[in-house]
């Protein structure tokens, strides 16, 4: 049977909850009234866009880990929940502006005990980013790869940004 994932993702993706045909929207529509709804002290709002929602509707509420050993580093558990970057949107506007798109929380990297390590931001154009204390990383080109890269250890790219 041919899936949409590699079979280590699909598994993962499985056991967390997930299959094909998931469409929680409404749902992802709370969240995105949440986020709507938010506006920084200093007067920072979140930006929405379809392939946000679209991820949180198919993706949300899933606590994803995978279980083998890492490509390259360790597999790293992933929730996606967007409302996790709710104090985000002024750094999700910062990295917006650097790629010149609208980027709007999509969930967290977690460490063994759960706690958040990373926040995991989408684009309008469906990429995947994780920003954390080292920098900010390209995760894929669709939320399809990123949870791939997260699941199986896959090295992801550092964002690199051009002098000031």
């Amino acid at each position: 049977m041919t899936t949409r994932f590699p079979v280590a993702v699909d598994a993962a993706l499985r056991d967390a909850g997930w299959h094909p045909g998931r469409r929680d929207m409404r749902q992802a529509e709370i969240w995105a009234d949440t986020l709507r709804a938010h506006t920084s002290p200093a007067g920072h709002r979140h930006t929405l866009f379809p392939a946000a929602v679209e991820a949180w509707a198919e993706f949300g509420g899933l606590r994803v880990a995978g279980t083998a050993p890492g490509r390259h580093i360790a597999p790293t558990p992933a929730l996606i929940d967007p409302v996790g970057g709710l104090h985000w949107a002024r750094t999700l506007a910062d990295l917006g502006r650097a790629l010149d798109t609208r980027v709007a929380p999509l969930g967290s990297e977690e460490g063994h005990h759960g706690e958040p390590t990373a926040l995991l931001a989408i684009d309008a154009a469906g990429r995947v980013y994780s920003l954390d204390h080292s920098g900010d990383w390209y995760l894929g080109p669709d939320i399809d790869s990123a949870l791939a890269t997260l699941v199986t250890g896959t090295r992801p790219q550092r964002l690199e940004y051009p002098p000031n």
